[in-house]
């Protein structure tokens, strides 16, 4: 005999009685405020970002739209082949830096991470985040009075017996005011934060995959090769792609110390060198007018476009990196 329950039903409320408030948590005036600060500032970004990039395109539609017979900057060539030599030399310069910069940033990071005293560890890396104050004009300062003048009977010798490679072929210039010198000078100015970014990657590296290593029999090196790069391969190259997008912007540097000509060449020791983009709009912008001042407003589109690209892979690759976890 079935027998029916005077229980109610668990998914039902008696008929009278309210269904269960959700309980608000008190947010706090201190956490309400902090909230909406920080939200402010990533929409503040956001809009200067936005803002900048439509005055760009904004003032440089007449380089685009315009005669280039009557442009005073143009001189009858079209924009493409008046920025082409730029971009290169400024991507070639900043190659060269990323090239000299990365073996080096690296070694130094491993030995503050892994080899080091702690002492000695900490005063090294107070000394490389101290090297990212310096201003530019110091380092362009230095470049065109000190370097310059070091690396020219070096750069005699590179031609006198390498000169067979074309890099280092051509005639030697007098000053030392070369596209080499002035990758050199980018070079120091972009191994800071390259330095402090494989820092902070490699001693994130799991200390069981270390002691791991370690316990199988593999020495110091054999450990930092089979587990700490491995690791931190991703934040070595997002810390190379900063250091690019760092290196592609640079101004003042480049200008003191490049002897420019706008040639479109790869040789790194004669006079002949390729103009970057920032250099070519701080050495003509004071005497630009007209339409010649979107010329060089729409070189710096090109530059912005070029810098926003490297920025944008570096945090790809980062993003693709926080995936990975490991035992800590």
């Amino acid at each position: 005999m079935a027998t029916t329950s005077t229980e109610p039903d668990r998914g039902t409320l008696p008929v009278g009685e309210d269904k269960p408030k959700k309980l608000k948590g008190h947010r706090r005036a201190g956490d309400v405020g902090f909230s909406g600060t920080a939200l402010g500032a990533g929409i503040t970004i956001l809009v200067i970002l936005v803002a900048v990039s439509v005055f760009l395109f904004a003032e440089s539609l007449p380089a685009f739209t315009g005669d280039p017979a009557e442009n005073p900057i143009l001189g009858g060539t079209s924009f493409v082949e008046y920025v082409w030599p730029l971009i290169f030399g400024t991507i070639w310069s900043s190659i060269l830096a990323l090239i000299m910069a990365t073996p080096l940033a690296v070694g130094i990071a491993i030995f503050i991470s892994h080899y080091a005293p702690r002492r000695a560890a900490a005063v090294l890396g107070y000394i490389i985040d101290l090297l990212a104050a310096v201003p530019s004009v110091v380092f362009g300062l230095w470049g065109g009075i000190v370097l310059a003048g070091m690396v020219q009977p070096f750069y005699v010798w590179l031609n006198e017996n390498l000169g067979w490679i074309p890099l280092f072929g051509g005639q030697v210039s007098a000053t030392g005011r070369t596209i080499l010198t002035a990758a050199i000078v980018l070079a120091v100015m972009i191994l800071p934060i390259m330095t402090a970014i494989s820092r902070e990657v490699f001693l994130q590296t799991p200390v069981l995959h270390e002691e791991a290593a370690l316990a199988l029999g593999a020495t110091r090196w054999e450990m930092i090769k089979m587990a700490v790069f491995p690791f931190a391969r991703g934040g070595m190259v997002s810390a190379a792609m900063l250091g690019l997008g760092r290196a592609l912007g640079e101004t003042m540097a480049v200008t003191m110390v490049l002897s420019v000509s706008g040639a479109v060449t790869f040789e790194l020791l004669t006079a002949t060198n390729p103009t970057t983009i920032p250099a070519n709009i701080a050495l003509r912008f004071p005497e630009a007018y007209g339409d010649g001042v979107s010329v060089l407003i729409a070189t710096g589109l090109v530059l912005f476009v070029l810098t926003f690209g490297v920025n944008a892979l570096a945090r790809w690759i980062v993003s693709r990196r926080a995936e990975f976890s490991g035992a800590n």
